[in-house]
């Protein structure tokens, strides 16, 4: 075989690398088993809107959305693997690289932050419930917790509703309109970042937290 010449190896590297980089971006932009986030809820808010899915929007693909977009896939002669990457997302409607247009995002944004102050909140004062979704958004604004409301919300360990299965119940109209009110800039907290129950807290670091306000059954904390 004849050595490539240099110009030949550089082009051939240069190739190498551009399919490597294509792929990778193929594959981070399926979405599958496993996803959580703002895109995932979106898929299943266009989903649900045309009768495929029934669970509820909470941003996680689990069995449920798995089979929904399945159903999709075969109804509209696309490779029914459950996976969503260009070509299911294109026919979907959405986007699943780049920006998420303000309305659709903030569709999302909602949704899971509604569920969030439901599985965390309901039964608290209405102000309380605005409190709880208000801590999140100031989460966001902070360089200490990740930069999207998903990625708060579903920050390991963060919340216990998310992972003992409330999150997964609908929210009460008054849990989405106090995300909405949060969202829409009311903060009740002043800009705290926690908030725990003192009656059942038994992580004894939250309590090292400077308390600023006390809502219902919770103290806000910085």
């Amino acid at each position: 075989m004849r050595k490539p010449s240099d110009k030949r190896l550089i082009a051939l590297l240069a190739l190498a690398a551009l399919l490597c980089v294509t792929y990778s971006s193929a594959s981070a932009a399926t979405l599958t088993l496993g996803s959580r986030g703002e895109r995932v809820a979106l898929i299943q808010q266009r989903l649900k809107t045309w009768g495929y899915y029934t669970g509820a929007v909470d941003g996680i693909f689990g069995r449920d959305t798995y089979n929904a977009v399945v159903r999709f896939q075969r109804q509209n002669g696309l490779t029914a693997d459950g996976k969503v990457g260009p070509k299911t997302a294109a026919a979907l409607g959405v986007s699943i690289t780049g920006t998420i247009s303000a309305s659709l995002y903030r569709e999302s944004e909602l949704s899971l932050l509604s569920r969030l102050v439901n599985g965390e909140a309901r039964g608290e004062p209405y102000i309380g419930q605005v409190a709880v979704a208000a801590v999140v958004l100031n989460r966001v604004s902070s360089d200490e917790f990740p930069d999207t409301i998903s990625g708060v919300i579903f920050q390991p360990g963060a919340f216990d509703a998310v992972w003992d299965g409330q999150f997964d119940m609908e929210p009460t109209a008054s849990c989405v309109r106090a995300a909405r009110d949060a969202m829409n800039g009311w903060d009740p907290t002043g800009g705290c970042t926690y908030y725990y129950n003192p009656a059942t807290a038994t992580n004894e670091w939250i309590w090292s937290r400077t308390v600023q306000l006390s809502i219902g059954r919770h103290a806000f904390a910085i």
